[in-house]
């Protein structure tokens, strides 16, 4: 087995996108990442391609990968698609990752890409996130998630028709008032997360949401879900990010000072555990098994990019990846030990929540973040010595928790 290695990096600004397809964001990152990795595409010995709008809102059902990277100039070569939920390009990484440290190829190129905004299609926008359930027992999960808050005191507000939303809004909800139930979280720690990721989110040039907000607009803002405002839930994004993944082997043909090392990739999916039973989560799993891969523990990671499609899954995640013991992610969010300055800086990006979240492509996008500030070129945003990055990324959901998730860990490049 070889060590692995990021040796190049590309992403577009998120946003909606309206007259850019999906070949031209996958396009523009692809070109970002082989001019930084500094090779021509004919280095690439294969390719995972990682989506998963296309089928349902464009009808490109299959072979993906093939309609997208092939005009661009790749052929021959392998191509494989990769479509798990929101961890869908975290997926495809972890498969390259394996792939170049067996041995079976030298060079590959993970690319995670999506266009979910359309002006005529907004209904299938939002059906679409249905999928990435189990549809044969959705409406029967659907009531045992919702039925997690029940005993939970709610304000009138809680109980207003607040319109059209993905129903994974109403999922993470149900699972920030069950855990308000039981420990006691507010919704003042809920909101600190969002005002946190929003501030940091005006430090990075390619965010969808360039702007700070206090923990009080944070709280004032349109009503999705309670607790869940506006201002705490990730938008709907277009946008692509690439990675260019080496081995050891042919490591001295690029730039040694500026590749970060894949020191661990760990998936897990859920299991039939108990609402509560915290220790059992597949977020949980998947980070005990990266630690443990690597070598490390929670207190050697100095920065770290979470899944927070709503501000309340940054304090659940923080929690599973042992980050804060459970019931206190929410004071961890209030002590600022998470904002840029603090002791483990938490999406600095600005998170999914105002970086934006383009379902197949966020688990590189946050990989491109931990890249960024592992080799200390993250300007303004730059996190002081960080050594040890970690990126967790969810996707989907199935019983009391999603139903994918990747923990991945990156080590700073070799000095000297």
């Amino acid at each position: 087995m070889t060590d692995a290695y990021i040796a190049g990096i590309g992403m577009t600004p998120l946003g909606k996108h309206w007259d850019q397809s999906v070949r031209d964001l996958s396009a523009a990152a692809i070109t970002e990442a082989l001019a930084d990795a500094g090779v021509e595409k004919d280095a690439i010995e294969a390719a995972w391609f990682c989506n998963t709008r296309l089928g349902v809102l464009e009808g490109q059902h299959n072979i993906r990968g093939q309609t997208v990277l092939r005009p661009y100039g790749f052929e021959d070569i392998p191509i494989f698609n990769t479509d798990n939920a929101c961890a869908s390009s975290s997926s495809g990484l972890a498969q390259a990752w394996m792939a170049v440290k067996s041995g079976v190829y030298d060079v590959a190129l993970v690319v995670g890409a999506e266009k979910m905004n359309f002006k005529d299609k907004a209904a299938q926008m939002f059906e679409a996130f249905r999928g990435s359930t189990d549809l044969e027992t959705f409406d029967s999960q659907l009531d045992s998630l919702l039925a997690l808050g029940d005993g939970l005191e709610l304000p009138e507000k809680a109980l207003a028709d607040t319109g059209q939303r993905s129903v994974f809004m109403d999922i993470y909800s149900a699972m920030a008032r069950f855990h308000m139930k039981t420990f006691g979280t507010t919704e003042e720690q809920i909101a600190a997360v969002a005002s946190k990721n929003h501030w940091h989110s005006q430090f990075n040039p390619k965010a969808q949401y360039r702007f700070p907000l206090t923990v009080e607009e944070v709280l004032a803002d349109r009503l999705v879900s309670y607790p869940m405002t506006r201002a705490m839930c990730a938008p709907m994004s277009d946008g692509a990010a690439a990675l260019v993944i080496v081995s050891d082997k042919v490591l001295a043909k690029f730039d040694r000072k500026r590749a970060v090392k894949i020191r661990a990739v760990s998936v897990s999916s859920g299991s039939s555990r108990k609402p509560e039973e915290f220790e059992k989560h597949l977020t949980r799993t998947a980070a005990e098994r990266a630690y443990e891969m690597a070598g490390l523990g929670p207190d050697d990671v100095n920065i770290a990019e979470m899944h927070d499609a709503t501000a309340f899954a940054e304090i659940m995640q923080a929690e599973h990846c042992g980050f804060a013991p459970y019931g206190e992610g929410g004071k961890l969010a209030e002590s600022g030990d998470s904002k840029l300055g603090g002791k483990r800086p938490i999406n600095v990006s600005g998170g999914l929540l105002s970086k934006g979240h383009p379902i197949g492509a966020t688990g590189a996008i946050q990989v491109n973040e931990i890249v960024q500030q592992l080799r200390g070129e993250a300007g303004e945003r730059q996190v002081e010595g960080a050594r040890i990055g970690l990126t967790e990324n969810g996707g989907g959901f199935y019983g009391y928790e999603e139903a994918a998730c990747v923990v991945s860990l990156f080590e700073a490049p070799e000095k000297g």
